[in-house]
């Protein structure tokens, strides 16, 4: 390569410098993606190469047939970062079209210039013509020499700017064929001249380019330049799957699952998406992204922020690879459009169905699932009501029957067991899983085995309210809202007894409403509690108890009722002792310790505490102390 015999200024066209500008300081959110660009085009040129040797062979029938290939090289007494490639090159005119025009792509021409089989053989990237003009984020100076191939010696081309609004043209002797890109890096961009650096920015961006890249001048390639997910599944085992999988989330146990599809049609798009066997760390963290990569023709573009895989799925790892996604001109915000709509809608189908075949098929490795990522797929049923039915069918919850074989229960299997004469779906929110199970409200439903499903989690106050009120025929109702209606499981002597209590316990429960206005929106005898001298209930028209906790920070609901067990010790005393000076002291103890059983707060626990000594005392028949 000799020194330019000649040189001429030009001036950039479209407002450059301010484009420049943009493009150095605000366009792009992560400097290092000035690499990814310059190997995109350089693998857009040798694929252009290729094409060009198959479809015109007589227009590079001169050129070498050498193994295609990039290279990236660094001089840290120079400053400097290298781009080369033996791609197709480029003419002088080409230079000023495509890289003295701005925003103008020499790719984008060459695909509108091609139809058919060709097109779709191109498989080119770089369509907005501005990736080139990343170099400018980490340099004040770019010089690019290029040679279009089938073209002599002589028809080199230099070119270089200090992206201010100028370049500058010259002629020069180049022998070899293709592009290479001298960027100047700015002042503290030193830490680019690494070759570490530069090999995990290389894996990271551009790992499956189809095209060895090497760094330096070490041959051997540091990319995988294979993109497993555009092979034949036919070629695949499970092993690659599972390598891949652990080279790409740096996991070290194997995935519970994968897919792979290619979907054709209107869109086309590749999915390579696997479910982990156990939480990533981040899981829970809002900020993170998720674990979808996005790519373009096999080239990193971005990690879905939620645009390609919804929130409740965040846990899924792998690939997406499309060339219908609009991106904006620096490739790192998708823009809203029906592609997205649909390629999303596909993932999520496709990633429902999997999970759906994993619980028939395989129930023991569903459970694993479960465990490790039920909580954030029951978000689902709140945040996506387009697909609420089918996470209806992989929700699992722990029952009053489960949580003794320590198996949970799908919905379906609750329906299935579910006793002759039973027209609901039990279940009861609870501040957690202990306050669940040791709940009074459970008592008669226990002592009558019918089922109830046990909602110890936060996210259960929306799954509860996001369902459908019915599954499969079944109304879902909580134990610990409305008066007990257990239909034709209660037979009629039951019914005979509870009527009875209702009138021979009237005059007291006039007492205790006196006693608890203001606290209690009613009281009642009820036929729930079997050991419990007490609990509290919503009211049938109010908010069910754990999501009025959440909304008011009490724990009680708007219309909190308090039902006494008529065959309680206790409450048989009151009924006898209604004269008791102490009563409205007994009544609302018994209140409030209904409120700590149903793992609310107390508003005023030291009242609660003063009234209960006070009554301990009195029953010993000891004379409190003066203050």
């Amino acid at each position: 390569m000799s020194s330019p015999v000649g040189g001429e200024t030009f001036r950039f066209q479209a407002e450059a410098a301010q484009i420049l500008d943009l493009m150095a300081h605000s366009l792009y959110s992560n400097k290092e993606i000035f690499l990814r660009e310059l190997i995109s085009n350089a693998s857009d040129a040798i694929d252009r190469l290729r094409i060009e040797r198959f479809s015109r062979p007589e227009t590079v029938a001169d050129e070498p047939e050498d193994a295609p290939g990039i290279r990236v090289a660094f001089d840290k007494d120079a400053g400097t970062i290298t781009i080369s490639d033996n791609g197709i090159g480029m003419s002088r005119q080409e230079v000023i079209d495509n890289i003295g025009t701005i925003a103008r792509s020499g790719t984008g021409e060459f695909l509108r210039a091609m139809s058919g089989d060709q097109r779709a053989d191109t498989a080119l990237i770089g369509q907005f013509g501005v990736g080139f003009y990343a170099a400018f984020i980490v340099a004040d100076r770019v010089v690019l020499t290029t040679r279009r191939a089938g073209l002599g010696p002589d028809a080199g081309v230099r070119w270089s700017s200090d992206g201010k609004g100028e370049y500058t043209l010259a002629a020069v002797e180049r022998a070899e064929r293709g592009t290479t890109i001298v960027l100047h890096l700015r002042d503290g961009e030193d830490d680019l001249l690494n070759e570490h650096r530069l090999r995990t920015i290389v894996q990271r961006y551009s790992d499956h380019i189809s095209l060895p890249i090497a760094i330096g001048d070490d041959d051997a390639p540091v990319n995988r330049a294979s993109a497993l997910w555009a092979r034949p599944r036919s070629e695949l085992a499970e092993s690659d799957y599972h390598e891949y999988y652990r080279h790409l989330t740096g996991d070290y146990a194997d995935p519970l699952a994968y897919l792979h599809a290619k979907v054709e049609g209107r869109y086309e798009y590749t999915l390579l998406l696997f479910v982990p066997s156990q939480a990533p760390f981040d899981l829970w963290i809002p900020q993170a992204t998720h674990g979808v990569k996005l790519h373009v023709q096999r080239v990193f573009i971005l990690e879905d922020t939620g645009q390609l895989m919804p929130r409740h799925l965040r846990f899924v790892r792998g690939i997406i690879d499309s060339s219908d996604l609009p991106l904006n001109v620096s490739r790192e915000i998708l823009q809203g459009s029906r592609a997205v709509e649909h390629i999303r809608s596909s993932a999520v189908r496709k990633v429902l169905a999997l999970l759906k075949d994993m619980a028939k098929d395989d129930p023991e490795k569903y459970a694993v699932f479960w465990k490790q990522f039920g909580a954030v797929l029951k978000e689902g049923v709140a945040d996506d009501p387009a697909h609420r039915e089918d996470l209806a069918e992989l929700l699992r919850f722990t029952s009053t029957r489960s949580a003794t074989q320590d198996a949970d229960v799908s919905l379906a299997d609750y329906v299935a067991r579910m006793k002759d004469g039973q027209d609901k779906i039990y279940y009861l929110l609870a501040p957690n899983p202990s306050a669940a199970a040791s709940s009074p409200h459970l008592e008669a439903f226990r002592a009558k085995d019918i089922e109830v499903l046990l909602l110890g989690d936060a996210v259960d106050n929306f799954v509860v309210t996001g369902l459908p009120p019915e599954y499969r025929g079944k109304r879902l109702q909580s134990v610990a809202q409305g008066a007990p209606d257990f239909g034709a499981l209660e037979d009629a002597t039951e019914k005979e007894a509870a009527e009875k209590a209702g009138s021979d316990y009237a005059d007291l429960i006039g007492r205790l409403k006196e006693h608890l206005a203001g606290r209690a929106w009613d009281v009642r005898v009820t036929s729930r509690l079997t050991t419990s001298p007490a609990c509290v209930v919503a009211n049938e028209a109010d908010t069910d108890f754990t999501l009025a906790r959440r909304m008011r920070g009490t724990g009680l609901p708007n219309q909190p009722v308090l039902e006494i067990n008529p065959r309680h010790p206790l409450v048989e005393r009151l009924n006898r002792g209604q004269d008791d000076p102490r009563l409205a002291d007994w009544a609302n103890v018994l209140f409030d310790q209904a409120v700590l059983t149903a793992g609310a707060r107390l508003e005023e626990p030291g009242a609660f505490v003063a009234r209960l000594n006070d009554l301990l005392i009195a029953l010993t028949g000891e004379t409190p102390a003066s203050n």
